[in-house]
């Protein structure tokens, strides 16, 4: 009997490492099918919410933790696919150009790629000019009051939509932004409020509006129908929440006051 319960636990344990290895293999196939894994990233000056920083060629930004993370884990390695902003990102999904982004969540984006676990509480808003008097929201939605966004994303439709009086105008990519706002040439910028922090660092005066127009998630996606990576890709990031790591690299990237999205969450 001793002999026969010890061959019962050995085999046990071989099946549970033979499922064990079957998901990860199932999870390769899917997340790195060209060998790399493939990682979508909105490319800005510095690193937000959705957004990332190339510097010196290396991503730098919580989307490019959670995705080295993520390649270590599967022991792959990781080939950066660089877009203008999160809405080409999103819309390069249909040519099979990347395996997995981190991308923040709305119902548009939805139709398109497959979102798993969120890392992150996203919250949206404005940056106003030095010597604005615009105070709340509500002060941004006025006529003749221009605001400027990033074409095809999240917060600019959400920022579209809150909007009954102002004017609202796009660009491709995020990086004249701030300097459109130096000059005079728009009232306010719409991001998100880790991207607007940031900016207003380098413009003294200008100011970060309180409360938010959008209050959503930035979670882990991939493209539909690929359920071995979407499960693989969400159980990675809850265990990186629950670790702390999501916490430690939004502080190391001066995101101390962005909030990690509770266990379980899958917008």
């Amino acid at each position: 009997m001793k002999l026969a319960t010890i061959l019962a636990a050995v085999v046990c344990t071989a099946l549970i490492a033979s499922n064990a290895l079957g998901s990860d293999e199932a999870a390769r196939k899917e997340l790195a099918p060209t060998g790399n894994m493939r990682v979508g990233i909105a490319v800005a000056p510095t690193p937000g919410a959705g957004n990332v920083a190339l510097v010196n060629g290396e991503a730098k930004g919580i989307g490019a933790d959670l995705a080295r993370e993520l390649a270590k884990k599967l022991g792959v390695a990781v080939a950066w696919v660089p877009y203008p902003n999160s809405g080409a990102l999103t819309d390069a999904v249909t040519t099979g150009a990347w395996d997995v982004a981190f991308l923040p969540v709305d119902a548009q984006r939805k139709q398109k790629v497959d979102f798993g676990a969120a890392h992150l509480v996203l919250e949206s808003t404005f940056l106003v000019a030095p010597g604005s008097a615009a105070q709340t929201l509500a002060d941004v939605d006025k006529p003749g009051f221009r605001i400027m966004g990033v074409e095809n994303t999240a917060t600019a439709r959400a920022a579209a939509a809150s909007l009954k009086t102002a004017t609202m105008n796009h660009l491709k990519g995020p990086d004249q932004l701030l300097e459109m706002l130096q000059t005079g040439k728009i009232d306010a910028i719409a991001l998100s409020r880790e991207s607007l922090t940031q900016m207003a660092a380098k413009l003294p005066g200008s100011r970060v509006l309180p409360g938010a127009y959008l209050s959503s998630f930035v979670a882990v996606a991939v493209p539909k129908n690929k359920p071995a990576a979407l499960a693989y890709a969400t159980a990675a990031v809850e265990e990186m929440k629950s670790s702390g790591m999501v916490r430690r690299s939004l502080d190391s990237l001066g995101m101390q006051s962005s909030t990690v999205a509770p266990a379980g969450v899958k917008p």
